[in-house]
């Protein structure tokens, strides 16, 4: 019982004292509180007392791409604790290949009477993609909430890390080292993010040759694929839209005994768990997380209170963190 008190009190931000206020019945507990206490239970896996299971908590969707690259589970992380503060549960949908879809997903939530749906990548990213489902909530009404950015003129609120300022750090960096070959690894090209982040970069560069602009699948092997065509190519410095690609292109730099950063300078986005701890530690653009995250939850609760949100997009202000897969461009 201790324990239990210890880790719900824990989870909440609360004291033990004012979670077995709650779990006993007894009165001095706001609401807010009191629906905070019962949703963590419920995501530490603890049985509610008796006499409280009949009060379900508010369950809200979360909906990720996968869990392999750690930016979706640090995301997880942070939108779940601040769902669970404020009384809703969030209840994790994870595609896989062959497996659940995003739009079976949403029909299972549907069914479920969620009150609202966050998704941190999904499908509202890529032009080319189905949209049914997203267009069935938005009949539904339920609040929705996009992480990153999304196509045009689907109607919901976003809360978004600057593509263009991402970009223009990274690609400033890499000129300040003498790197004027500077190549692009990006997502497919209906993506919306890494549409965001090819004009960024025509912007800056004046004239970006389309040789130096490779496509990949978000994965460490389409990482080393694209970047091995941008280095056969002559690039230097290579700017990628996901840290797992930067990986990909670091590993497709050594398959051809070329020295990161001694011969190839690799800049990744995110700044995911761990990418301090790669050989060589990895420069890379750090989103937000933390403050996208909560602000996500903060526009989605708005809308289950009742408020009216307009469909805009919050756009938070990244950050380079440089480390070692960046130096000086290697001389000819």
């Amino acid at each position: 019982m201790t324990r239990r008190l210890a880790e719900v009190a824990k989870k909440v931000g609360v004291s033990e004292a004012t979670v077995s206020r709650v779990l006993n019945g007894k009165p001095g507990v706001s609401e807010a509180t009191r629906q905070a206490v019962l949703s963590a239970l419920d995501v530490l896996g603890y049985e509610r007392p008796t006499q409280l299971r009949g009060d379900r908590a508010r369950l809200v969707g979360l909906v990720l791409p996968e869990l392999q690259n750690p930016i979706f589970p640090a995301f997880a992380e942070v939108i779940g604790g601040a769902l669970a503060q404020l009384g809703l549960t969030p209840v994790l949908c994870t595609q896989t290949k062959g497996g659940v879809s995003e739009a079976d997903y949403v029909a299972l939530l549907l069914q479920q009477q969620v009150s609202g749906v966050v998704f941190a990548g999904g499908l509202y990213a890529q032009a080319d993609a189905p949209h049914d489902h997203y267009r069935l909530l938005a009949e539904r009404k339920i609040p929705v909430v996009l992480v990153n950015a999304a196509i045009e003129h689907l109607g919901f609120p976003a809360v978004s890390c600057d593509d263009a300022v991402a970009v223009e750090q990274a690609w400033r960096h890499l000129a300040s080292l003498g790197h004027e070959r500077i190549g692009l690894v990006l997502g497919p090209g209906d993506h919306m993010p890494s549409a965001r982040k090819l004009a960024a970069a025509r912007a800056i560069a004046g004239r970006l040759p389309d040789e130096f602009v490779a496509r990949a699948i978000f994965s460490i092997e389409g990482g080393h694929a694209a970047a091995s065509r941008l280095i056969d190519r002559g690039v230097t410095g290579i700017i990628c839209a996901s840290d797992p690609l930067a990986l990909g292109a670091i590993r497709a730099a050594r398959r051809k005994g070329l020295g990161v950063p001694s011969r190839v300078s690799v800049v990744g986005y995110d700044d995911s768990a761990f990418m301090n701890c790669t050989e060589p530690p990895l420069t890379t653009v750090r989103q937000p997380i933390e403050a996208m995250g909560r602000a996500a939850v903060e526009v989605l609760n708005a809308q289950i209170g009742g408020a009216s949100v307009p469909a805009e997009e919050l756009l938070f202000e990244p950050e380079l963190v440089v480390r070692g897969s960046t130096a000086q461009a290697p001389r000819e």
